[in-house]
C-alpha cells in the first residue's frame, strides 16, 4: 500500500505543477555552481558523473557540455521522458530509485537541490547514503547539496502565495524537530490540488553520524554555490564533499 511518508515525492515531482512552481530556478547560478564544483574536485574530462536525482536534466546537460560522461537518473517518469531528448553518446538518462543499488560505478555522484532526507526513518536515509557510496569508483567523490537547516529555521516564511503560470500556489511551511514541511495547495484544471514536500531536519552534526554509519568520510563543507566557507547560522546552503 502506498504511504505518504514514502511516496509524497513520487506523486508531486511527477506532476507538471511541480515544474510550474519552480520554473524560475536560476540556471546561471546552477551552471556557475557546476563550474566551481568540477574545478574544485579537479574532475578530468570524460570522468563519469552520476546526477541523482536529475529532474529534467539541467545539471546533467550542462556537465556534459563541459566534457563529462554523464548519467542522469530520477524517479519521475515524466522528467526522464523530457530529459531523453538531450541524450547523446556521453549523456544518458534513466528512471532510478535512489533506494535501489546502482549497477555501475562513477568517478563522481552529485545529489543536488536538497534531494536527500526524504524518508521518515533514519535507516532508509542511511541506506541511500550506502548506495551512493557503493556507486563510487575507488577515490570517487560524492557531493550532497543540502539546505542549512539552521538558516532555514531562522528565516522561514510560514505563509505565502506564489503565482506562477496563472496558478496561485498557497504555501504553508512549518518546522519541528524531525521535518521541514511545505504544504502546497492550489486550484488548476478545474479542481483543487494538495501536495506536501517534507525533508528531514538534519543539522550538520546529525548528518555526520549518518555519514559515519554509511562508511563515508566528510572531506569538505561549503556554505554556498560559490563554495564559500560554511557558517552554521548564516550560510543558506550546506555543500558536502565526501569520499
Amino acid at each position: 500500500m502506498k504511504t505518504e511518508k514514502q511516496d509524497w515525492f513520487k506523486d508531486w515531482f511527477d506532476t507538471k505543477y511541480y515544474h510550474i512552481l519552480y520554473q524560475d530556478r536560476n540556471d546561471d547560478e546552477a551552471k556557475l555552481f557546476m563550474r566551481h564544483l568540477v574545478s574544485f574536485l579537479d574532475l578530468k574530462k570524460n570522468s563519469k558523473i552520476f546526477d541523482l536525482p536529475c529532474g529534467k536534466g539541467r545539471h546533467s546537460v550542462f556537465l556534459n557540455t563541459l566534457g563529462y560522461d554523464v548519467t542522469g537518473a530520477d524517479l519521475s517518469d515524466n522528467s526522464i521522458a523530457y530529459a531523453k531528448q538531450f541524450e547523446n553518446e556521453n549523456l544518458h538518462f534513466k528512471v532510478q530509485d535512489m533506494r535501489v543499488p546502482f549497477d555501475i560505478k562513477f568517478d563522481a555522484i552529485f545529489n543536488l537541490f536538497t534531494s536527500f532526507g526524504y524518508f521518515d526513518d533514519k535507516e532508509t536515509n542511511i541506506k541511500v547514503l550506502q548506495n551512493l557510496k557503493n556507486g563510487l569508483k575507488k577515490n570517487g567523490v560524492l557531493v550532497i547539496d543540502f539546505m542549512n537547516v539552521n538558516y532555514v529555521k531562522k528565516s522561514i516564511i510560514n505563509y505565502e502565495v506564489i503565482t506562477k503560470g496563472n496558478i496561485d500556489f498557497i504555501i504553508n511551511r512549518s518546522i519541528n524537530s524531525n521535518f521541514i514541511t511545505k504544504d502546497i495547495r492550489f486550484s488548476a484544471d478545474g479542481k483543487m490540488h494538495h501536495y506536501t514536500e517534507k525533508v528531514k531536519f538534519l543539522p550538520l552534526d546529525v548528518l555526520k553520524k549518518y555519514f559515519k554509519k554509511a562508511g563515508l568520510n566528510l572531506k569538505h563543507t561549503f556554505g554556498s554555490y560559490d563554495l564559500t566557507p560554511f557558517l552554521s547560522s548564516e550560510s543558506n546552503r550546506l555543500i558536502l564533499i565526501l569520499e
